[in-house]
């Protein structure tokens, strides 16, 4: 029997492979021509995406019309405006709608002012790259539309009646110094606009003009450590790791017993006394500006939920009345440390909120009546209460888990039909994959007697934790988007995005809540889908592509058949497929067996000109951190127009999602659990081995590792951990210790330093720093000064650290960008560096 001869992938030779012909080595303004020329081919495509619908009826002389609002571009502007689409009464097939403007005379203003600085980082945090109109709110009962822009809030009137008449919208006047963020109109009376200005909540009504401040947290003083209150405003942590970027939410009915001229808004107060301050070097104003950051370890904001009630008569404000817990929600939760979502049930008879651990390992569901809610200031000692006086405080949902809960936004509550029972829609991943759930969960009006037999856990000081039972409603090796779902209660179904059918394609799918089976699909194979769905689960929308498809967009119908199928009917397309330039190839996806035993994907950009049997320099562009998902069946020519960029100038360009990453279930993202930095890499090279062997035109002599934030982290890594395979590596704003992140980040993979010193150790590219090669134009790192999340000190110690080994680097520092200040990845200026260094080193 013939022994087995192993390999090594990565060795040299003996005959050199075919290389590409020789090319001259292009000029900085041949290179900086050449990313011009890419962005020329697909910027106009970002531009014709439609986003944030929103449906409304309106009258006709037939009936009813389903007027769907949006943003998007028109014509050749660069800014987002307000547009709409009436959808016909009957089937047009693949008919093109035609969008038309909401706004009248207003576009042209929209690029005027600059940005204020909260105003910048809310964008970052939510990841927005458009201009112009971002974001709106619409009250469909009245047609009342609020939108913000121009650094002021503008408000208009849209029509009830099918017409074409535009709006002309109003700035809504103020007194406020500053920006005015995050406008809601109030349900109940959309005369009322809630906006945050100056780290507070205010209202103003904007028939009459009046404007009044409702909370009093932030005092406006010059330095950062002397007002660290805030209301209405979640924290950095909150809004960055958690994805909630509102503080406070309107009562969305009135109660029975409330006077018309009373309401009521649930907000959050934050207090960062505790939390560290960062300072970080300001190019524009060459002065320091202070960030309020919590490292790992170090403490958190605390924070609480709180009621503010006013008056509303004649269109006149007043009264104010602020209301707090009667005890801190943590005195009865002494385990928590965020509040992760709030909001009201919506028959307004409860508040709820969703809290979770520091080390994100237990979550719970608890509802608060307003009656909790008592007059402040109140000079009493926490304990001082007889808890019996007030109704409990119950927790309707529980969950804990050995790797961490992860936060979603899929609960929906119903109507109570009994004050001693609730029910509600939500998703869960102890099954190992994010899945569907009806919960019906009893309730405890009062204190001091039961009204239940079954039993139940009292906490200290008026909490109980209530019994409840449980429906699964979907089940399998997949998972449901965390987003969003829709419930249409008089058919008793549940509409989700999910991953059923491919880890790679998400697809709009309905089942039932009360007699569950396999769910239903309403969106075609061989595209990814994002779903907008009108209330009454009537119609939706679907955003989708490939990856070899630009986005396109369909308004469908539901229809409802005799016999209980359920499927979807076209009505119109609302962004029909666009003819891509010659130049852009399409990349592909791979997918091949691991050692682990599990399915791995990957795609990768052949390089512009490609010659068959030829081998090529490769670039790996990596993220490998979680949370993430790089590898999916959908347009890449947008997110990704730096690889498409690569490719043109003769790289093979390799991306790959290891373990660790998302939308693959809670055990596949748990490889990572106390091993950042120590076992991404693994994967990655594992696949570019698998990946070299499939296509053959991969120079596996050549390849370079390049990302971004952790992928930049895992670039670091991949140059000190394996330097005999990565030739050189480009790391964009890398963390580099992960005592020096974020707390609601790091901790949940990591724990909390003091207690897991050892991993934090192996997880620091600092550990590494004498393995990084001694040869020249190995390594280029680029890093913003006044990015305030991965900060510019986790370079400042890497090359204090590089320099004191002798070990050689390349630094490009930017100080400031137009329409951003945390990065510089979509930098025209960055991808000609990467260029330059690659043609020169790799």
């Amino acid at each position: 029997m013939a022994s087995e001869v192993t390999v090594d992938p990565f060795s040299m030779p003996s005959e050199s492979p075919p290389q590409p012909q020789h090319k001259h080595k292009k000029t900085w303004a041949e290179l900086r021509q050449a990313v011009r020329n890419t962005r020329k081919v697909l910027t106009s495509l970002a531009s014709r995406v439609p986003s944030l619908f929103t449906f409304r009826s309106i009258q006709s002389d037939q009936g009813p019309v389903t007027r769907i609002y949006f943003l998007g571009l028109t014509g050749g502007s660069r800014e987002n405006t307000l547009l709409y689409v009436d959808i016909p009464m009957k089937e047009n097939g693949s008919d093109l709608l035609i969008w038309k403007n909401v706004l009248d005379s207003f576009q042209a203003t929209l690029s005027q002012g600059e940005l204020s600085k909260e105003e910048q980082l809310m964008r970052e945090r939510q990841r927005l790259g458009t201009l112009g109109i971002t974001s709106y709110d619409l009250d469909n009962e009245t047609g009342t539309c609020v939108f913000p822009a121009c650094n002021s809030l503008f408000f208009c009137e849209l029509p009830d009646i099918l017409n074409e008449e535009k709006a002309l919208p109003s700035s809504i006047p103020t007194l406020c110094a500053g920006a005015r963020l995050d406008p809601k109109i109030c349900p109940t009376n959309s005369d009322l606009v809630g906006f945050i200005n100056n780290s507070d909540l205010w209202v103003t009504n904007i028939r009459s003009g009046a404007e009044l401040r409702l909370t009093f947290s932030h005092t406006g003083a010059l330095r950062l450590s002397e007002d660290p209150k805030s209301a209405g405003v979640p924290s950095f942590v909150v809004q960055e790791e958690f994805d909630r970027y509102t503080g406070y939410w309107w009562q969305p009915v009135k109660s029975s017993d409330d006077s018309p001229d009373v309401f009521r808004v649930l907000y959050e107060e934050v207090d960062e006394s505790d939390v560290e301050i960062l300072n970080i070097y300001s190019p524009s104003t060459d002065g320091v500006d202070e960030f309020r950051y919590p490292r790992a370890g170090t403490d958190n904001a605390k924070c609480s939920l709180k009621i503010v009630e006013f008056e509303s008569t004649a269109g006149q404000l007043g009264s104010v009345l602020e209301k707090q817990l009667y005890e801190p929600l943590s005195t009865f939760l002494p385990w928590m440390e965020y509040i992760v979502r709030a909001g009201w049930t919506p028959d307004a008879k409860y508040v709820w909120a969703q809290v979770l651990s520091r080390n994100q390992c237990q979550l719970a569901v608890v509802l608060i009546s307003p009656d909790c809610f008592i007059p402040t200031p109140v000079d009493m000692e926490v304990g001082s209460f007889d808890s019996s006086v007030f109704p409990p405080l119950q927790v309707i949902y529980e969950e804990t888990s050995d790797i961490w809960v992860n936060v979603h936004d899929l609960l929906y509550f119903f109507p109570q039909q009994s004050d001693t029972e609730i029910s509600f829609v939500w998703a869960s991943e102890k099954s190992g994959y994010r899945h569907l759930y009806l919960m019906t969960c009893s309730l405890q009006l009062n204190s001091s007697s039961s009204n239940t037999s079954e039993p139940m856990e009292r906490y200290e000081g008026g909490l109980l934790v209530m019994p409840w039972r449980e429906t699964q409603l979907t089940a399998g090796d997949w998972e449901v988007n965390h987003r969003q779902i829709w419930v249409d209660e008089r058919r008793e179904l549940v509409y989700f995005v999910g991953l059923k059918d491919s880890p790679l394609e998400t697809h709009f799918y309905v089942v039932s809540y009360t007699h569950p089976s396999e769910p239903v699909r309403l969106t075609k194979l061989g595209s990814s889908h994002a779903i907008s769905c009108d209330k009454a689960c009537t119609m939706f929308v679907t955003v989708y592509s490939s990856i070899r498809e630009v986005t396109c967009s369909k308004v469908f119908q539901i229809v409802h058949g005799t016999n209980g199928q359920i499927s979807p009917l076209l009505m119109g397309t609302l962004l029909g497929a666009s003819f891509l330039d010659e130049e852009y190839k399409s990349p592909e996806l791979v997918e091949y067996q691991t050692e682990a035993g599990h399915r791995a994907y990957g795609m990768v950009y052949r390089p512009g000109h490609y010659e068959e049997g030829v081998k090529y320099p490769t670039v790996l562009f990596v993220y490998g951190g979680p949370q993430v998902q790089l590898v999916t069946n959908a347009f890449k020519g947008l997110k990704f127009l730096r690889l498409h960029t690569l490719a043109l100038e003769g790289y093979v360009v390799v991306v790959i999602d290891g373990r660790g990453s998302s939308c693959r279930g809670l055990q596949f993202e748990s490889h990572l659990k106390n091993n950042l930095g120590c076992v991404e890499l693994d994967d990655q090279v594992e696949g570019l081995t698998q990946i070299a062997s499939q296509l053959q035109c991969i120079d596996l002599s050549r390849v370079a590792i390049h990302g971004w934030s952790y992928g930049g982290y895992l670039a670091l890594m991949g140059l000190a951990q394996r330097p005999d395979i990565f030739k050189v590596a480009i790391a964009g704003a890398p963390v580099v210790m992960w005592t020096m992140y974020d707390t609601g980040y790091t901790e949940r993979y990591m724990g909390i330093p003091a207690n897991n010193t050892e991993c934090y150790e192996k997880g620091s590219v600092l550990h590494y720093v004498e393995k990084f090669p001694d040869e020249e134009n190995r390594l280029l790192i680029i890093h913003g000064l006044i990015d305030e999340n991965v900060h510019f000190q986790h370079t400042s110690v890497l090359v204090n650290s590089l320099v004191k080994l002798c070990k050689p680097y390349q630094l490009q520092i930017y100080p400031s960008e137009r329409h951003g200040i945390r990065n510089h990845e979509s930098s025209e200026h960055y991808k000609t560096m990467v260029l330059s260094f690659l043609q020169h080193n790799l």
